[in-house]
This record gives structure tokens, sequence and C-alpha cells, in this order.
């Protein structure tokens, strides 16, 4: 046995041996006295020491793994620019809502849709992916567990075989898949708009995205009992725009209308106090989409740009659909419609994206802004008061979105692809199935979220804010400050 000398055990490590913690040590030790050019020189070259050990260890680390293909690269590349568009539609979100609202309650909007997606993203790294995506431990019905510290969080290791296979790394997956989070969560803002209180909001949105929605999602994009029986929904339109949709009616509901929305049983307009920043908005919006549609085929291939083209076709015929129809039963377009029938055509393809072609997309786009049109009026009619047309749009044309493919849906993108619709000589049974998911994702939200918005209820007092606070607005009540304070408030 060879005994180390105490001269060579106590001879410090050079900056090459060190490891990144060791190396701040190293460099101090040789910068006593400040005072001289060279000791200056050693403090200079602090920033780029520590540069270059981070670097020497991340390539480290690299060596791991296999080489970088390209089919690794552009997949998670394509699915991170996907995950920045669905992210941005946020914004898009936030000014269509503040847009159709009044002024004095701008901030307590822009509050909410900004703040949501923070809350989502956290609840849904705690243990929403891990209830979406984890194993199963009620096969068909429930998972969890996704290799993180008692089951919660992730595990963001990333393996030789995905670099092999191309496969996705689980820290982008899980930033697309909490991006879809944030927007369901988003929905519910829309429909609640103008009278909710902003903590009780804040923990319903919460428990929306850590239980509510993953659990519901898993039924479908982790192989549960949905997707066991055929069901098609490419990228949400029940499972993301439904849920939201739902969660937020049944807030609405318990909530009550506005203070002067009906007057003897007669729905009264509350105009938006700006329609330019309604309009970004939906622009914004229809932008985002090409991350939420496109983005959901999970990998760069060829049929990302077919979807691209399906979802630009839809919302095409939305627009001019809801515009030609609200001329027809107003006298003149109106501009919330043509925003509306934009998203309503959006979502409209949303589920079948990946399973209409082009013609079909377009017609239903187009019939989802018809609809949108008379759900606004139905919504009124019943008595439901909802600020930003949410439920019409989101709701409504999420459940058409998802019928639509048992009506003239085709199986997958490929051309001459056979029809699995109804209409197109593929019997009743995908309708069956479109219609049974619609119903399993109306029935789980309306029950839960029913129990959630009443119990956050009984324990903070209600959920809707004092009729002072409402009619002088929730930006002073609620946070303290005005959108425009150099401007008259038009109340």
């Amino acid at each position: 046995m060879t005994v180390a000398s105490p001269v060579s055990r106590l001879r410090p490590k050079s900056l090459q041996e060190a490891s990144l913690l060791e190396g701040p040590q190293l460099l101090l030790r040789k910068m006593r006295g400040m005072s001289s050019n060279r000791s200056l020189t050693w403090l200079a070259c602090v920033p780029i020491a520590l540069l270059g050990l981070g670097l020497f260890n991340l390539s480290a680390r690299a060596a791991e793994l296999p080489e970088l293909n390209a089919a690794f690269l552009a997949n998670n590349l394509w699915l991170l620019v996907a995950t920045i568009l669905v992210i941005f539609m946020n914004a898009g979100f936030a000014m269509v809502e503040a847009g159709m609202c009044r002024q004095k309650n701008a901030v307590n909007i822009l509050a909410k849709n900004l703040f949501v997606f923070a809350l989502a993203v956290t609840a849904y790294w705690f243990i929403g992916y891990s209830l979406m995506y984890g194993n199963a431990f009620w096969d068909g019905i429930l998972y969890y567990g996704k290799g993180g510290a008692l089951g919660l969080f992730f595990d963001a290791t990333v393996t030789p075989d995905m670099v092999k296979d191309g496969s996705l790394v689980p820290t982008v997956d899980f930033l697309f898949q909490a991006a879809f989070a944030g927007t369901a969560a988003t929905i519910v803002s829309g429909l609640v708009a103008e009278r909710v209180k902003f903590g009780e909001f804040v923990i319903f949105s919460l428990i929306l995205t850590a239980f509510i929605y993953p659990i519901a999602g898993s039924w479908k994009w982790n192989g549960g009992w949905l997707d066991g029986l055929g069901f098609i929904d490419f990228a949400g339109s029940s499972l993301v725009h439904s849920v939201g949709a739902w969660a937020g009616l049944v807030g609405a509901l318990l909530l009550g209308p506005r203070i002067g929305k009906f007057v003897n049983g007669k729905a009264q307009a509350i105009p938006g106090h700006n329609m330019s920043i309604a309009t970004l908005g939906a622009l914004i919006l229809w932008i985002g989409w090409y991350g939420f549609n496109p983005g959901s085929e999970l990998a760069m291939d060829q049929y990302v740009p077919y979807v691209a083209v399906t979802t630009t076709l839809a919302a095409a015929g939305g627009a001019i659909a809801a515009t030609i129809f609200s001329t027809l039963t107003s006298g003149k377009p109106d501009l919330t419609m043509i925003i509306n029938g934009i998203l309503a055509g959006l979502v409209s393809v949303t589920a079948g994206c990946g399973n209409l072609t082009m013609v079909g997309a377009w017609v239903a786009g187009a019939v989802g802004g018809i609809i949108v049109v008379f759900a606004v009026a139905a919504v009124d009619a019943a008595g439901i008061d909802d600020p930003v047309g949410a439920f019409s749009v989101h709701g409504v044309c999420g459940i058409w979105g998802t019928l639509v493919i048992g009506l003239w849906g085709v199986d997958g993108m490929d051309p001459g692809a056979a029809g699995i619709g109804l209409l197109n000589g593929g019997g009743i049974t995908q309708l069956g199935v479109q219609a049974l998911g619609c119903a399993a994702y109306a029935i789980w939200t309306l029950v839960t979220c029913w129990i959630a918005w009443s119990v956050i209820g009984a324990m903070f007092g209600g959920i809707r804010v004092t009729e002072a606070e409402e009619i002088e607005g929730l930006d002073i009540g609620e946070h303290g400050m005005e959108a425009y304070p150099d401007f008259a408030s038009a109340k």
C-alpha cells in the first residue's frame, strides 16, 4: 500500500481540479491583499472562472448521454416554442376580458389573469402533473407518481433512450402541460369577472389546476378509460376548454349576475371599456393557438403544418359566420361577435384539428361561429351573467368541437383517410363515444367545482364582493388602485 506524503496530502487543489463549490474558496485564497493590480486581476477573473467550472460540469454530464440527434433537438425545440406561444395566450385572455369589461375592474381582471398562471404552474408542478401523467393507481380512473419525492413533483432526468428515440425531455413536457392547465383556469376568470373576491378565486384556481383538471385530463391523455373507448380530443376542446367553462359556470351561478345586468328579467348590455385591447387580445389568442394545436402533435413532423392550416381555416370560418349572423340579428356587424367568432372557430377545431379535412375544419369553425351568436343570447335568456361570453365560446363550442369529429371526422391527417363520422361513412359509434366524453367532463367538473366553490364560500363568508365594492369597482376595493388614474372613471 502506498501512503501519500504529508506535503502532497495538504497541497491545495488547482483550479482545474476544483468543483463548482470549491472554486470560489481557491480564488479568494489567491486574492489576499486587494491593493495590487494582480489581486484586482484575480477578482475580475472570478465570473469567468465560475462560468468555466459550470460549463465543465455541464459538459461532464452531457458526456453521459449519446450525441444529440436532429430529431431530439427539433422535437424539444419545437415544443418549447409551442409552450411559449401557449403561455403568451394568457396575455390574450387578459386583454379580451379586460377590454370587454368595465374600466373600474380592469386592474382586478389583469391581476387575476397574470397571477393565475403562476398559481397553475405551481399547483401543477407540485401534484397536478403527477395526477395527470403518473402511474396507474386505479387503472383508467386515477393516476399518481412521476418520479418525484413521495410521488409529488416529477423526475427531470434525461436518459440516453430519450435522446436516441428523439423523445421529449421531462422538463419541456411538463412546461407544455402546465401551460394547458393555466389555460383552463384562465377561462374561469371570464365567467366570474367583475364580482368575485380575488382571494377566493385564487384558492379555487389552485384546486382546479392541482386536482380537478389533472384527474379529468388523465382519462384521455394518459391512456385512461375514455382513451380506451376511442374518445378523440387532440388538443382539448372538451378536456381544457369545456372543463374551464363548466368550472366558471358553477362560479357564475353561485355568484349571481352583476348589479344592473338584469332589469325586470331582461338582460341589459354592459359595454366593455376598451375594444382596442380586446381586439388585440383576440389576435394574440389566435397566434397563441398555433402553439396550442400544432404543439399537441408533441413532435416536429410532417403533420404540424397540417394542424396549423386546419386551425387557421376554422378561425376564419368562425369569424365570417359570426359576423354575418350577428349582422342579420342585430342589424350591424358587432365587433364583440367577430372576436368571439374567431375564438369559437378556434375552440371548435381544437379537438379535431388532426381528424378533420381542411373543408371539414372550415365548416366546423363556421358552425361554431353561428353557435356562439345564439349561445350568447341563450345564456342571457337563462339569467346567467357571462361578461365576456366565455361559456358560449369555450363551453358550448368546446362541446361542438368534440362532437363534430363524430359527424365528419376522419381517421388521421393523411390524404384519403377513412371517414369515422356519421355523415362520411363511419357510422354512429364515434359520435356516441364523443358525446359520452362531453357528458363525463361536464358531470365531473360540475360536481367537483360545485363542492369546491361551496366549501370556499362557506370558509370565507362567500365568494362575492360586497355591493359597495362592486359599485365602486374591484380595482379600488380589492387592489387599492386604478387602471387609468389620470382619466375620469365612467362607472
